[in-house]
């Protein structure tokens, strides 16, 4: 893995300390490190999230009984990688910044391209920073990809391969249909990359695969002490993002004749309606279409646990390292997906939109001597609270451009009532908020003011939209009140050519 070095230009101050000795609470002893994770698609099918009881996670289930806490009510910025990703990376929510889909680049939208990002602050405030993997989204540029390689001191291209496939399926072959591209196109909305449906066991060895090779950096650079500064290290793990392409024995865990798919409600989008009585969304979405004709809803979910299971397997290197290291007392691990997935839930696969499953994402917070482990919190948070609350977590001055706020008093007291709604965002003007209990929904942009309304204490899969009934209107007031009084307009969209990139061979560890 090749690792370039960036010539930092940003000034350093001294990081403040943020651990202090149990004994004597006003001397300082070591400053938090921060072991930053981001999870390409990944949902709460996770064995300590439980969003199927199928899932293998030994790894990330012991993370959480033993060392970290699960957030189970936390929330993206939006519901597409780059305005999620741009969302908590530059602390601003994406009403703020313009960037609402994968093809708006941050560097080039007129309200974000100044924006001193979360990895710049820290490096800015003493800290050594280093990544590798997808943390900012990508983009091509005339100069190649811009993997935000310019927010990091230290950053290390990927590595890893799969070695050609074993076996692979997609519903598109399976169909007899010419084009794999034909099953996504219709799903596909303004803003997203073309997402192909299709899945297999590659032939490298598990050791050999890019998610594998990232995890083994990050834990080699462990041992490293980084001539005294603190350090905040940013990994990004690729799976479960499609294709779902991993090593054999991680379909094995899940014998196909065994899998319990997902129960569908082939109605579940009839009372989505605009003022008209007209449906907002039609009867599929993303490549259900094709997965449905093509009967493999079991194939296709039975993919997405072993993908899981997959990127269990690498973290577990990462997890051991962090435990046997030199950091393991003060280093704070924030891991998190960025975004949520449907997998059949209203008759989709895929991201985008605005319901809980593409809302809601696992969430694991561990801060050494502060948060419990084995234990389940309900506060409401959203990943754009990450920015300001790693900031004060470390002893660093705020950051008064933060549109989050910071949840350091939740994890001092995880039981504390904290239900302030957070706000997900979806494209220009359409907008979600959660109290965790009630998930409201407007779209300003979609369809005019058309809304929904879900009661989670008795519809917590989200099946009866309640907008229409009349005792709905207060509530619905309250939330309404808090939408953004301000959408920003679309930043500009990125006409460089990737796929003409990857062919140039300038596209480094590609799948």
């Amino acid at each position: 893995m090749k690792t370039i070095l960036l010539l930092a230009t940003l000034s350093l101050s001294t990081a403040a300390f943020a651990q202090t000795s149990p004994d004597k609470p006003d001397q300082p002893t070591k400053p938090y490190n921060v072991l930053f994770i981001a999870v390409d698609d990944l949902n709460d099918w996770i064995g300590c999230f439980g969003g199927n009881s199928q899932a293998i996670t030994p790894n990330l289930d012991r993370l959480a009984k033993e060392q970290a806490m699960v957030m189970n009510k936390a929330y993206c910025a939006s519901t597409v990688c780059c305005p999620s990703r741009s969302a908590i990376l530059t602390g601003k929510r994406p009403s703020t910044t313009g960037i609402y889909g994968n093809t708006q680049d941050l560097k080039k939208a007129p309200k974000a391209k100044d924006v001193v990002t979360l990895p710049q602050y820290f490096a800015k405030n003493g800290y050594h920073t280093l990544s590798t993997g997808k943390i900012f989204h990508k983009h091509p540029t005339s100069e190649g990809m811009d993997e935000g390689q310019w927010a990091f001191q230290e950053f290390a291209e990927g590595g890893g391969r799969n070695k050609g496939m074993l076996w692979e399926e997609s519903p598109s072959s399976a169909l007899g249909e010419k084009s794999e591209e034909k099953a996504d196109e219709k799903g596909q909305e303004k803003g997203e990359e073309k997402e192909v449906a299709k899945w297999g066991a590659c032939k490298a060895s598990v050791e050999e695969t890019k998610d594998y090779v990232a995890c083994q950096w990050a834990a080699d650079q462990l041992k490293r002490d980084f001539d005294g500064k603190p350090f905040f290290m940013a990994l990004g793990i690729s799976k479960p993002h499609l294709p779902w392409f991993v090593p054999q024995q991680f379909f094995d865990l899940y014998p196909l004749e065994t899998i319990k798919p997902v129960e569908i409600f082939r109605d579940d989008l009839d009372d989505i309606v605009d003022a008209n009585g007209k449906r907002l969304f039609k009867s599929s979405i993303g490549s259900f279409d094709a997965i449905d004709k093509a009967n493999m809803h079991r194939q296709a979910q039975r993919a997405y646990l072993a993908n899981i299971s997959y990127v269990d397997h690498c973290l577990g290197l990462l997890f051991d390292a962090l435990k046997k290291s030199q950091h393991a007392d003060n280093t704070v691990l924030m891991l998190w997906g960025d975004h949520g997935w449907h997998l059949g839930e209203k008759t989709k696969y895929g991201k985008t939109d605005l319901w809980e499953e593409s809302d809601r994402m696992p969430f694991m917070v561990r801060v050494p001597g502060m948060t419990p482990a084995d234990f389940q919190c309900d506060g409401v948070v959203n990943l754009l609270d990450m920015y300001p609350t790693l900031v004060e977590l470390c002893g660093l001055p705020p950051n008064a451009e933060n549109e989050g706020r910071s949840f350091v008093p939740l994890l001092k007291d995880p039981k504390r009532v904290w239900n302030h709604p957070t706000l997900t965002t979806y494209q220009f003007s359409n907008h979600s908020l959660t109290d965790g209990r009630y998930r409201y929904t407007w779209y300003g942009g979609k369809a005019n003011g058309a809304e929904e309304l879900y009661d989670h204490s008795t519809d917590p899969l989200e099946h009866k939209n309640l907008a229409a009934n009349p005792e709905s209107k207060e509530i619905m007031a309250k939330f309404k009140a808090l939408l953004p009084a301000h959408n920003e307009p679309d930043s500009p969209t990125n006409k460089d050519d990737k796929k003409a990139m990857r062919k140039a061979g300038k596209k480094k560890g590609a799948e």
